[in-house]
C-alpha cells in the first residue's frame, strides 16, 4: 500500500542526497516527481553527489549544519554515522510491511549493533560472484561449481588459474577488477571475504583491535598469495580497463565482480556466461554484502514525512523496474520474487544464495572510514610489490592509533 497524500497544512520541501549511475538518478528522478503529484504542496529537492566524493559531501553538510533530510549512504558507513549522531531509527517512520519485507543481509547492513535498531534501508543489497566461460571451463575439465556449498576449495581455485594461465588465448587467467582504482572501495569490499574465508579479518570484531589480526600470519598469508597472482601475470592490471573478461577474444578468463556486472558480461556473452559462488579458502565460505541505503538525518525537518517517501519509493513499481533490469541484487523478499534472475533455477541463483549463507558484512564500527582507507592502501601497496607484512602491519597500526585517539569509540570501547 502506498503512502497516503499529505494535507495541505504538511504541505513543504524534503531534501534528499543521493549518488548513482545515469539509470540510478533517471529512476529516483522520476519516483519524485510521481510523490509530488501524488502529494500536492509537496516538493522534493534532489541532490545529486558524484560517487567518489559523496562522503566528504556529507561531512561538507554536517559542518554548515544543512544535512538533508533523507539521506543516501554506503552500507558499512552507516555504524560512523549513527555513532556521530547522524541518523535517527526509521522503525515507525517507515511502513513495518516494508521493513518485514527486508531479508536479513538487507536489515544487517542496516542495523547498528550496539542498540540494534535499523536506521536504514533499500530495495537491493550485493554481493560479489566469480564469472566464467562455460564452455573455456568445460573444455578445459575444470569443474564448475552449481551451488555455494559446492564452491572451490583454495587448491581448486589456484588450480584453475593455473590451467588457465596457459589456455589458448587467456592473456590473464582472472580479473579482480583494480581497474576501480587504487582508493576504492572495492578492494575492502571485494577482497575482504577472502580473508575471512582464510580464518582472519581486517580487525577483530570482539576486541576491535587490528593488530594481532589484520597483520597476523593468516591476513599476511592471504595477501601474499594474491600479490602472487599479480607476479605471475594472471591478474589483469588496472591499466587495461574493466571489460576484458567479455571483450573480444575474452583475454581474461575468470572474473572476480560484483552482481552488477552480470548485465554487461550476459549482454556479450549469453549463455556462455556462468556464475560461480566465491572460492572457500579455508573451513567457511565467505562473500560481501551491503550497498547504499536510505536513511533519515537525525535533524529531518519532518520525519514522517521522509519516511512517507521512503514507504513510497521502495514500493513504485516503476523505481523497482528500474533496478530490477539492471540486475539489482533484492534487499526485499518482495523483490526477489518478482526477479527471475535471482529465483532458485535463474542465472543469479547462486549469488542469492551467498547472501543467506556466506554474507558477512563489512566492520559495523565508527572507525571504518579510517580500516578501510589503512587496507585499500595496504592492498594496493602489495599488488604493487610492496612486503606483505609491513603493509598489513602499519594498516593495523593506523587503525589502531585511530580507536585509540577516539578512546575507543565508546561504547564499543566500553563493551570490551
Amino acid at each position: 500500500m502506498l503512502a497516503s497524500a499529505l494535507t495541505a497544512a504538511e504541505a513543504e520541501t524534503l531534501k534528499l542526497m543521493f549518488q548513482g549511475d545515469a539509470y540510478e538518478i533517471k529512476n529516483i528522478t522520476a519516483t519524485a516527481q510521481k510523490f509530488e503529484a501524488a502529494n500536492p504542496g509537496v516538493t522534493i529537492e534532489l541532490i545529486n553527489t558524484p560517487h567518489d566524493g559523496y562522503n566528504e559531501k556529507i561531512g561538507a553538510a554536517v559542518s554548515a549544519k544543512a544535512l538533508p533530510d533523507v539521506i543516501e549512504l554506503d552500507g558499512p558507513f552507516l555504524a560512523n554515522y549513527v555513532w556521530s549522531g547522524l541518523l535517527q531509527p526509521i522503525e515507525g517512520l517507515v511502513d513495518q510491511a516494508i521493513i518485514d519485507d527486508m531479508t536479513p543481509s538487507n536489515v544487517a547492513q542496516g542495523t547498528y549493533p550496539i542498540d540494534k535498531k535499523l536506521y536504514a534501508i533499500g530495495l537491493t543489497d550485493s554481493t560479489v560472484v566469480l564469472y566464467g566461460s562455460r564452455k573455456q571451463l568445460t573444455e578445459l575439465g575444470i569443474r564448475i561449481p552449481t551451488s555455494v556449498d559446492d564452491a572451490w576449495t583454495k587448491d581448486e581455485f589456484q588450480a584453475a588459474l593455473e590451467k588457465l594461465s596457459t589456455a589458448p588465448g587467456v592473456k590473464w587467467p582472472l580479473d579482480l577488477f583494480r581497474s576501480y582504482g587504487t582508493k576504492s572501495e572495492w578492494i575492502t569490499y571485494g577482497y575482504e571475504p577472502l580473508l575471512v574465508s582464510m580464518g582472519c579479518d581486517v580487525i577483530d570484531r570482539t576486541t576491535w583491535k587490528a593488530e594481532g589480526m589484520l597483520d597476523g600470519a593468516t591476513c599476511v598469508e592471504a595477501a601474499k598469495m594474491m600479490q602472487d597472482w599479480v607476479k605471475k601475470g594472471w591478474v589483469v592490471p588496472q591499466s587495461a580497463g574493466g571489460n576484458q573478461f567479455y571483450a573480444a577474444g575474452r583475454p581474461a578468463a575468470l572474473a572476480w565482480g560484483g552482481h552488477w556486472f552480470y548485465a554487461e558480461a550476459e549482454a556479450q556473452m549469453g549463455d556462455d556466461l556462468v556464475v560461480m559462488p566465491l572460492p572457500k579458502f579455508g573451513e567457511k565460505g565467505a562473500s560481501p554484502n551491503a550497498t547504499w541505503i536510505y536513511a533519515i538525518s537525525k535533524d529531518a525537518a519532518n520525519p514522517q514525512l521522509a519516511g512517507k517517501f521512503l514507504s513510497f519509493m521502495l514500493q513504485d513499481s516503476d523505481y523497482r523496474a528500474g533496478y530490477r533490469d539492471h540486475a539489482g541484487f533484492p534487499g526485499l523478499k518482495s523483490f526477489a520474487a518478482a526477479s527471475p534472475l535471482y529465483a532458485q533455477g535463474g542465472a543469479m541463483a547462486v549469488a542469492f544464495e551467498q547472501a543467506g549463507k556466506t554474507a558477512v558484512p563489512r566492520p559495523p564500527h565508527p572507525a571504518y572510514p579510517t580500516i578501510t582507507l589503512a587496507f585499500q592502501q595496504a592492498m594496493t601497496n602489495i599488488f604493487d610489490g610492496a612486503d606483505a607484512q609491513q603493509e598489513l602491519t602499519k594498516a593495523a597500526k593506523e587503525i589502531d592509533a585511530d580507536i585509540e585517539d577516539n578512546d575507543g569509540y565508546p561504547p564499543f570501547g566500553e563493551a570490551n
